[in-house]
């Protein structure tokens, strides 16, 4: 489904910022207990983290790290329209999730920054495997002011989840070799 018009794309960017500034608000005051429903490799019980952690931060600083590269990602990838949008997220926070609770360390992923990961990776291959103008100079556009995100797919910190971009990462190029030819 193509989205029509601009204002159609900064509402649902505008209902992705409130849905998670409201988990970031229950969770901080909550001391934190939504914490307990991120992805916990290889524990069943973490499975659930392959849905939910995506929308949990460990902090302030961890959810404003998060929030402007998720919503500016989610209004370029809206430029695919609805349809695309909806079918990226999905592979994005499944592939991600799934190969984070397979391969991660023990520990808990939690945050959005695997799915920006999957969305920078798809903005930038997607638009030039396209072929089309506009969707090209998003990927240059991406590729210039984004491009350090490439170095958060490498081991960093012990409490960075750099499993979660680099496989967010592949799995948004996946998505692109999938679908980016059949760009509208």
């Amino acid at each position: 489904m193509k989205l029509s018009n601009t204002s159609q794309q900064v509402k649902i960017v505008f209902w992705i910022f409130v849905i998670l500034t409201i988990v970031e608000v229950i969770n901080l005051f909550t001391g934190r207990m939504l914490n307990q429903l991120g992805n916990f490799p290889r524990f069943i019980p973490g499975l659930k983290g392959i849905l939910l952690g995506p929308f949990i931060h460990g902090s302030l600083q961890h959810y404003f790290s998060n929030i402007i590269p998720i919503c500016i990602f989610s209004y370029l990838l809206l430029q695919y329209g609805l349809k695309r949008y909806l079918m990226v997220t999905l592979l994005v926070v499944l592939g991600t999730g799934i190969l984070v609770w397979l391969f991660g360390r023990s520990s808990s992923h939690i945050g959005a920054s695997g799915v920006i990961y999957g969305y920078f990776g798809y903005l930038v291959l997607a638009g030039f495997l396209s072929g089309k103008a506009k969707l090209m100079l998003i990927s240059v556009m991406v590729a210039f002011f984004y491009g350090g995100l490439i170095w958060g797919i490498l081991p960093s910190s012990p409490y960075i989840s750099w499993e979660s971009h680099l496989f967010g990462f592949i799995s948004g190029l996946v998505a692109a070799k999938l679908w980016a030819s059949k760009a509208t």
